[in-house]
Protein backbone atom coordinates (compact mmCIF):
# COMPACT_ATOMS: atom_id res chain seq x y z
CA UNK A 1 0.00 0.00 0.00
CA UNK A 2 2.96 2.42 0.80
CA UNK A 3 4.13 1.54 -2.20
CA UNK A 4 1.21 2.13 -3.83
CA UNK A 5 0.80 5.38 -2.32
CA UNK A 6 4.19 6.78 -3.58
CA UNK A 7 3.92 6.18 -7.23
CA UNK A 8 0.67 7.54 -7.29
CA UNK A 9 2.18 10.80 -6.37
CA UNK A 10 4.51 10.86 -10.15
CA UNK A 11 1.56 8.97 -11.89
CA UNK A 12 -2.21 9.11 -11.17
CA UNK A 13 -1.69 12.63 -9.71
CA UNK A 14 -0.13 14.68 -12.57
CA UNK A 15 -2.77 12.69 -15.01
CA UNK A 16 -5.34 13.58 -12.80
CA UNK A 17 -4.08 17.62 -12.86
CA UNK A 18 -3.86 17.20 -16.67
CA UNK A 19 -7.63 16.42 -16.70
CA UNK A 20 -8.66 18.89 -14.70
CA UNK A 21 -6.91 21.99 -15.57
CA UNK A 22 -5.81 20.96 -19.23
CA UNK A 23 -9.16 19.23 -20.10
CA UNK A 24 -11.56 20.77 -17.40
CA UNK A 25 -12.78 17.42 -16.34
CA UNK A 26 -14.29 16.76 -12.84
CA UNK A 27 -14.87 14.42 -10.78
CA UNK A 28 -19.18 13.78 -10.08
CA UNK A 29 -19.57 14.69 -13.92
CA UNK A 30 -16.67 13.88 -16.71
CA UNK A 31 -15.13 11.87 -14.46
CA UNK A 32 -17.09 8.92 -12.56
CA UNK A 33 -16.67 5.99 -11.06
CA UNK A 34 -17.35 3.64 -13.96
CA UNK A 35 -15.62 6.37 -16.45
CA UNK A 36 -12.49 6.39 -14.16
CA UNK A 37 -10.32 4.02 -15.61
CA UNK A 38 -10.54 5.10 -18.56
CA UNK A 39 -9.80 8.96 -18.03
CA UNK A 40 -7.27 7.88 -15.76
CA UNK A 41 -6.06 4.94 -17.99
CA UNK A 42 -2.62 6.06 -18.37
CA UNK A 43 -1.78 7.66 -14.73
CA UNK A 44 -3.27 4.14 -13.30
CA UNK A 45 -1.69 1.62 -15.77
CA UNK A 46 1.67 3.70 -15.10
CA UNK A 47 1.22 3.73 -11.39
CA UNK A 48 0.41 -0.24 -11.39
CA UNK A 49 3.61 -1.04 -13.24
CA UNK A 50 5.83 1.18 -10.92
CA UNK A 51 4.31 -0.01 -8.11
CA UNK A 52 5.60 -3.18 -9.16
CA UNK A 53 8.62 -2.01 -10.06
CA UNK A 54 9.27 -0.57 -7.09
CA UNK A 55 8.28 -3.36 -4.93
CA UNK A 56 10.83 -5.47 -6.68
CA UNK A 57 13.44 -3.47 -6.02
CA UNK A 58 12.90 -2.85 -2.44
CA UNK A 59 12.10 -6.66 -1.54
CA UNK A 60 15.19 -7.77 -3.91
CA UNK A 61 17.83 -5.19 -2.75
CA UNK A 62 16.40 -5.17 0.51
CA UNK A 63 15.33 -8.31 1.79
CA UNK A 64 12.51 -9.25 4.54
CA UNK A 65 11.42 -12.22 6.39
CA UNK A 66 9.54 -13.40 9.46
CA UNK A 67 11.42 -16.15 10.06
CA UNK A 68 13.71 -14.81 12.16
CA UNK A 69 14.94 -16.45 15.96
CA UNK A 70 16.68 -16.35 18.27
CA UNK A 71 17.83 -20.15 18.38
CA UNK A 72 19.31 -21.22 21.68
CA UNK A 73 20.67 -25.20 22.19
CA UNK A 74 20.17 -27.06 25.56
CA UNK A 75 22.21 -29.21 27.51
CA UNK A 76 20.73 -32.30 28.89
CA UNK A 77 20.98 -33.42 32.70
CA UNK A 78 22.16 -36.89 32.46
CA UNK A 79 25.00 -39.33 34.00
CA UNK A 80 27.58 -40.67 32.51
CA UNK A 81 25.96 -44.41 34.62
CA UNK A 82 22.81 -45.99 34.98
CA UNK A 83 21.64 -45.62 38.67
CA UNK A 84 19.01 -44.85 41.07
CA UNK A 85 18.62 -41.24 42.53
CA UNK A 86 20.05 -40.81 46.03
CA UNK A 87 20.01 -36.87 46.64
CA UNK A 88 18.52 -34.18 45.11
CA UNK A 89 20.09 -30.51 45.26
CA UNK A 90 17.50 -28.77 43.38
CA UNK A 91 14.38 -26.65 45.21
CA UNK A 92 11.29 -27.59 42.71
CA UNK A 93 11.72 -27.89 38.68
CA UNK A 94 13.38 -24.62 38.10
CA UNK A 95 16.48 -23.15 39.68
CA UNK A 96 19.59 -21.20 38.60
CA UNK A 97 22.85 -22.90 39.03
CA UNK A 98 26.76 -22.18 38.55
CA UNK A 99 29.13 -24.64 37.18
CA UNK A 100 30.66 -27.12 39.60
CA UNK A 101 27.56 -26.99 41.59
CA UNK A 102 25.87 -30.72 42.34
CA UNK A 103 22.75 -31.09 40.97
CA UNK A 104 21.86 -34.69 42.09
CA UNK A 105 23.21 -38.00 43.14
CA UNK A 106 23.31 -41.56 42.43
CA UNK A 107 24.04 -44.49 45.11
CA UNK A 108 27.37 -45.24 45.06
CA UNK A 109 27.19 -47.98 47.15
CA UNK A 110 29.49 -50.33 44.94
CA UNK A 111 31.54 -46.94 43.95
CA UNK A 112 31.97 -46.82 47.59
CA UNK A 113 33.39 -50.43 47.85
CA UNK A 114 35.66 -49.95 44.51
CA UNK A 115 37.62 -46.89 46.81
CA UNK A 116 37.90 -48.67 49.75
CA UNK A 117 38.88 -52.00 47.99
CA UNK A 118 41.60 -49.88 46.52
CA UNK A 119 43.23 -48.12 49.41
CA UNK A 120 43.24 -51.24 51.19
CA UNK A 121 45.67 -52.40 48.22
CA UNK A 122 48.06 -49.46 48.71
CA UNK A 123 47.60 -50.50 52.41
CA UNK A 124 48.81 -54.18 51.44
CA UNK A 125 51.64 -52.77 49.19
CA UNK A 126 52.99 -50.74 51.87
CA UNK A 127 53.28 -53.71 54.21
CA UNK A 128 54.70 -55.48 51.04
CA UNK A 129 57.30 -52.65 51.20
CA UNK A 130 58.28 -53.00 54.88
CA UNK A 131 58.69 -56.40 54.70
CA UNK A 132 60.73 -56.47 51.90
CA UNK A 133 62.86 -53.39 53.62
CA UNK A 134 63.04 -56.47 56.37
CA UNK A 135 63.86 -58.99 53.85
CA UNK A 136 67.04 -56.84 52.95
CA UNK A 137 68.28 -56.37 56.28
CA UNK A 138 67.66 -61.09 56.94
CA UNK A 139 69.26 -61.21 53.67
CA UNK A 140 72.47 -58.95 54.31
CA UNK A 141 72.66 -61.03 57.86
CA UNK A 142 72.82 -64.12 56.44
CA UNK A 143 75.65 -62.97 53.48
CA UNK A 144 77.85 -61.97 56.21
CA UNK A 145 77.40 -64.87 58.47
CA UNK A 146 78.20 -67.20 55.07
CA UNK A 147 81.40 -65.21 54.56
CA UNK A 148 82.38 -65.69 58.08
CA UNK A 149 81.77 -68.93 58.37
CA UNK A 150 83.44 -69.02 54.72
CA UNK A 151 86.66 -67.31 56.22
CA UNK A 152 86.84 -69.89 58.71
CA UNK A 153 86.28 -72.43 56.85
CA UNK A 154 89.02 -70.96 54.44
CA UNK A 155 91.47 -70.58 57.26
CA UNK A 156 90.87 -74.01 58.50
CA UNK A 157 91.96 -75.10 54.88
CA UNK A 158 95.10 -73.51 54.76
CA UNK A 159 96.23 -74.35 57.69
CA UNK A 160 95.73 -77.68 56.83
CA UNK A 161 97.47 -77.72 53.82
CA UNK A 162 100.45 -76.48 55.08
CA UNK A 163 100.83 -78.83 57.53
CA UNK A 164 100.57 -81.48 54.81
CA UNK A 165 103.05 -79.32 53.21
CA UNK A 166 105.31 -79.62 56.18
CA UNK A 167 104.59 -83.38 56.76
CA UNK A 168 102.47 -85.41 54.95
CA UNK A 169 101.66 -88.00 57.94
CA UNK A 170 100.16 -85.28 59.82
CA UNK A 171 96.74 -84.60 58.15
CA UNK A 172 94.98 -87.18 55.87
CA UNK A 173 94.42 -86.94 52.59
CA UNK A 174 90.59 -86.88 53.21
CA UNK A 175 90.77 -84.10 55.70
CA UNK A 176 92.10 -81.57 53.13
CA UNK A 177 89.22 -82.67 50.75
CA UNK A 178 86.31 -82.02 53.12
CA UNK A 179 87.52 -79.11 54.33
CA UNK A 180 87.65 -77.94 49.96
CA UNK A 181 84.41 -79.07 49.72
CA UNK A 182 83.37 -77.26 53.09
CA UNK A 183 84.45 -73.94 51.08
CA UNK A 184 83.11 -74.70 47.99
CA UNK A 185 79.67 -74.64 49.71
CA UNK A 186 80.23 -71.62 52.16
CA UNK A 187 81.28 -70.04 49.00
CA UNK A 188 77.53 -71.21 47.50
CA UNK A 189 75.98 -69.98 50.96
CA UNK A 190 77.65 -66.73 50.18
CA UNK A 191 76.30 -65.99 46.29
CA UNK A 192 73.03 -67.63 47.78
CA UNK A 193 72.69 -64.88 50.06
CA UNK A 194 73.76 -61.97 47.53
CA UNK A 195 71.09 -63.50 45.41
CA UNK A 196 68.39 -63.48 48.28
CA UNK A 197 69.34 -59.91 49.09
CA UNK A 198 69.09 -58.43 45.11
CA UNK A 199 65.68 -60.27 44.97
CA UNK A 200 64.85 -58.32 47.81
CA UNK A 201 66.44 -54.83 46.39
CA UNK A 202 64.85 -55.67 43.45
CA UNK A 203 61.19 -56.15 44.76
CA UNK A 204 61.72 -52.96 46.93
CA UNK A 205 63.19 -50.78 43.76
CA UNK A 206 60.95 -52.72 40.85
CA UNK A 207 57.66 -54.37 42.02
CA UNK A 208 56.66 -52.73 44.30
CA UNK A 209 56.75 -49.38 43.29
CA UNK A 210 54.39 -50.92 40.39
CA UNK A 211 52.19 -52.54 42.42
CA UNK A 212 52.47 -49.56 44.40
CA UNK A 213 51.61 -47.21 41.13
CA UNK A 214 48.89 -50.26 39.76
CA UNK A 215 47.07 -50.07 42.82
CA UNK A 216 47.31 -45.41 42.63
CA UNK A 217 45.71 -45.96 39.60
CA UNK A 218 43.07 -48.54 40.84
CA UNK A 219 42.10 -45.96 43.59
CA UNK A 220 42.41 -42.82 40.99
CA UNK A 221 39.71 -44.73 38.74
CA UNK A 222 37.49 -46.10 41.81
CA UNK A 223 37.06 -42.22 42.84
CA UNK A 224 36.50 -40.89 39.19
CA UNK A 225 33.71 -43.47 39.22
CA UNK A 226 32.41 -42.25 42.85
CA UNK A 227 32.38 -38.51 41.67
CA UNK A 228 30.66 -39.71 38.25
CA UNK A 229 27.78 -40.60 40.99
CA UNK A 230 27.28 -36.46 41.54
CA UNK A 231 25.92 -34.85 38.31
CA UNK A 232 27.18 -31.52 38.27
CA UNK A 233 26.08 -28.49 36.42
CA UNK A 234 28.79 -27.94 33.36
CA UNK A 235 27.98 -24.68 32.86
CA UNK A 236 26.21 -21.65 34.80
CA UNK A 237 22.80 -21.12 33.39
CA UNK A 238 19.50 -22.32 34.90
CA UNK A 239 17.94 -25.96 35.77
CA UNK A 240 14.56 -26.13 33.93
CA UNK A 241 11.55 -28.80 34.04
CA UNK A 242 13.39 -30.95 36.32
CA UNK A 243 11.51 -33.60 37.82
CA UNK A 244 13.70 -35.85 38.71
CA UNK A 245 13.00 -37.48 42.58
CA UNK A 246 14.68 -39.59 44.79
CA UNK A 247 14.46 -43.48 44.07
CA UNK A 248 14.05 -43.00 40.26
CA UNK A 249 16.31 -44.52 37.70
CA UNK A 250 18.67 -42.98 35.85
CA UNK A 251 19.68 -43.98 31.74
CA UNK A 252 21.83 -41.86 30.34
CA UNK A 253 20.60 -42.77 26.59
CA UNK A 254 16.33 -42.43 27.52
CA UNK A 255 15.97 -40.78 30.60
CA UNK A 256 17.29 -37.93 30.76
CA UNK A 257 16.99 -35.60 34.35
CA UNK A 258 15.80 -32.49 32.66
CA UNK A 259 17.62 -29.70 30.87
CA UNK A 260 20.31 -26.73 31.38
CA UNK A 261 20.01 -23.25 29.84
CA UNK A 262 23.40 -21.57 29.85
CA UNK A 263 23.26 -17.67 30.78
CA UNK A 264 24.15 -16.86 27.33
CA UNK A 265 21.90 -18.84 25.15
CA UNK A 266 20.15 -17.04 22.79
CA UNK A 267 21.12 -13.74 23.77
CA UNK A 268 24.08 -13.25 21.35
CA UNK A 269 22.67 -13.94 17.44
CA UNK A 270 19.30 -13.73 15.72
CA UNK A 271 19.03 -16.62 13.06
CA UNK A 272 17.23 -15.54 9.62
CA UNK A 273 16.27 -17.53 7.03
CA UNK A 274 15.97 -15.20 3.83
CA UNK A 275 14.32 -16.46 0.04
CA UNK A 276 16.46 -18.04 -1.80
CA UNK A 277 16.26 -15.62 -4.38
CA UNK A 278 18.41 -13.20 -2.25
CA UNK A 279 21.32 -15.21 -2.12
CA UNK A 280 23.38 -12.75 -4.61
CA UNK A 281 21.92 -9.71 -2.14
CA UNK A 282 23.15 -11.08 1.19
CA UNK A 283 26.22 -10.26 2.20
CA UNK A 284 28.06 -10.25 6.04
CA UNK A 285 28.06 -6.56 7.05
CA UNK A 286 24.78 -5.65 5.61
CA UNK A 287 22.92 -3.49 8.28
CA UNK A 288 19.59 -4.86 9.33
CA UNK A 289 16.89 -4.27 11.93
CA UNK A 290 14.53 -6.52 13.79
CA UNK A 291 11.44 -6.15 15.59
CA UNK A 292 10.80 -9.47 18.15
CA UNK A 293 7.23 -10.02 19.78
CA UNK A 294 8.48 -10.31 23.05
CA UNK A 295 9.87 -6.77 22.99
CA UNK A 296 6.95 -4.75 20.69
CA UNK A 297 7.56 -1.01 19.77
CA UNK A 298 11.08 -1.79 19.86
CA UNK A 299 13.60 -1.92 16.84
CA UNK A 300 16.86 -2.99 16.95
CA UNK A 301 19.77 -2.32 14.70
CA UNK A 302 21.35 -5.38 13.88
CA UNK A 303 24.25 -6.05 11.25
CA UNK A 304 24.26 -9.46 9.38
CA UNK A 305 27.57 -11.38 10.31
CA UNK A 306 27.77 -14.62 8.45
CA UNK A 307 25.68 -16.23 5.41
CA UNK A 308 25.49 -20.19 5.59
CA UNK A 309 26.87 -21.42 1.65
CA UNK A 310 23.88 -24.28 1.98
CA UNK A 311 20.28 -24.31 2.37
CA UNK A 312 19.12 -27.18 4.21
CA UNK A 313 16.88 -28.47 2.06
CA UNK A 314 19.10 -30.18 -0.32
CA UNK A 315 20.79 -32.14 2.19
CA UNK A 316 20.16 -36.16 2.64
CA UNK A 317 21.88 -38.99 4.10
CA UNK A 318 23.32 -41.52 2.54
CA UNK A 319 21.34 -44.83 2.74
CA UNK A 320 20.15 -47.62 0.01
CA UNK A 321 17.20 -45.87 -1.25
CA UNK A 322 18.15 -43.50 -4.18
CA UNK A 323 17.22 -39.75 -3.42
CA UNK A 324 14.43 -38.51 -5.60
CA UNK A 325 14.43 -34.53 -6.25
CA UNK A 326 10.44 -34.39 -5.76
CA UNK A 327 10.51 -35.30 -2.36
CA UNK A 328 12.02 -31.36 -1.37
CA UNK A 329 8.92 -30.44 -1.15
CA UNK A 330 9.33 -26.55 0.56
CA UNK A 331 12.12 -24.65 -0.82
CA UNK A 332 14.61 -24.04 1.71
CA UNK A 333 15.92 -20.47 3.17
CA UNK A 334 19.23 -18.69 3.27
CA UNK A 335 20.71 -19.12 7.10
CA UNK A 336 21.36 -15.75 7.83
CA UNK A 337 22.84 -14.68 11.42
CA UNK A 338 22.49 -11.02 12.50
CA UNK A 339 24.21 -9.73 15.82
CA UNK A 340 23.26 -6.52 17.78
CA UNK A 341 25.10 -3.30 16.44
CA UNK A 342 25.67 -1.85 19.56
CA UNK A 343 26.09 -4.14 22.86
CA UNK A 344 23.52 -5.11 24.59
CA UNK A 345 20.93 -4.61 21.60
CA UNK A 346 19.53 -7.94 22.78
CA UNK A 347 18.84 -7.51 26.16
CA UNK A 348 14.97 -7.65 26.74
CA UNK A 349 14.21 -9.92 24.35
CA UNK A 350 13.45 -13.59 25.29
CA UNK A 351 16.01 -16.21 23.51
CA UNK A 352 13.04 -18.54 21.35
CA UNK A 353 11.76 -15.22 20.50
CA UNK A 354 10.11 -14.88 16.78
CA UNK A 355 10.70 -11.56 15.04
CA UNK A 356 10.51 -10.02 11.89
CA UNK A 357 13.70 -8.78 10.27
CA UNK A 358 14.96 -6.47 7.55
CA UNK A 359 18.68 -5.55 6.11
CA UNK A 360 19.26 -3.29 3.56
CA UNK A 361 21.80 -3.42 0.92
CA UNK A 362 24.37 -0.77 0.31
CA UNK A 363 25.86 0.74 -2.49
CA UNK A 364 27.81 3.38 -1.15
CA UNK A 365 31.61 1.98 -1.50
CA UNK A 366 30.59 1.56 -5.28
CA UNK A 367 29.29 4.73 -6.35
CA UNK A 368 32.10 6.51 -4.41
CA UNK A 369 34.52 4.04 -6.18
CA UNK A 370 34.25 6.08 -9.24
CA UNK A 371 34.16 3.11 -11.22
CA UNK A 372 30.45 3.15 -12.41
CA UNK A 373 28.90 5.55 -14.72
CA UNK A 374 26.58 8.19 -13.95
CA UNK A 375 23.21 7.10 -14.49
CA UNK A 376 24.10 3.54 -12.88
CA UNK A 377 25.49 5.13 -9.89
CA UNK A 378 22.06 7.28 -9.85
CA UNK A 379 20.04 4.37 -10.30
CA UNK A 380 22.08 2.76 -7.36
CA UNK A 381 21.04 5.90 -5.46
CA UNK A 382 17.86 5.29 -6.00
CA UNK A 383 18.12 1.33 -4.70
CA UNK A 384 19.80 2.37 -1.54
CA UNK A 385 17.45 4.93 -1.27
CA UNK A 386 13.69 3.03 -1.81
CA UNK A 387 15.26 1.13 1.78
CA UNK A 388 13.53 3.93 3.42
CA UNK A 389 10.26 2.31 2.80
CA UNK A 390 11.00 -0.90 3.57
CA UNK A 391 12.31 0.76 7.17
CA UNK A 392 9.00 2.51 6.86
CA UNK A 393 7.10 -0.72 6.73
CA UNK A 394 9.25 -2.74 9.39
CA UNK A 395 8.02 0.38 11.76
CA UNK A 396 4.21 -0.30 11.23
CA UNK A 397 4.41 -3.49 12.11
CA UNK A 398 6.25 -3.07 15.22
CA UNK A 399 3.37 -0.89 15.47
CA UNK A 400 0.73 -3.30 14.67
CA UNK A 401 2.31 -6.72 15.93
CA UNK A 402 0.70 -6.80 19.32
CA UNK A 403 -2.51 -5.75 18.62
CA UNK A 404 -2.56 -8.04 15.90
CA UNK A 405 -1.60 -10.88 18.38
CA UNK A 406 -3.58 -9.71 21.08
CA UNK A 407 -6.56 -8.85 19.43
CA UNK A 408 -6.50 -10.34 15.91
CA UNK A 409 -5.06 -13.94 17.08
CA UNK A 410 -7.43 -14.56 19.68
CA UNK A 411 -5.10 -14.60 22.43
Amino acid sequence: MLELLLCSLVTIVPDYLYRRYRQGKRFGREITLYSVFFELRWGITTCLMLTIGLITVIFYNHPSTTSATLYFRTVPIVSETNGRVAEIFVDGISQSMKQGEPIFRLDSSAQDAAVEGARRKIAEVEAALVAAKTDVAAADGRMREARSAHQQALDELETKQELNQRNSATVAAREIERLENLVEGREGAIAAAQAAKEAAEVRISTLLPAEMASAEAALAQARVDLDKTVIRAGVSGRVEQFTLRVGDIVNPFARPAGILIPEEAGRRAIAAGFGQIEAQVMKPGMVAEVTCISKPWTVIPMVVTSVQDFIAAGQFRGGELLVDAQQVVRPGSIMVLLEPLYEGGLKGVTPGSSCIANAYSSNHDVIESGEIGFWRGLALHGVDAVGLVHAAILRMQALILPVRTLVFSGH
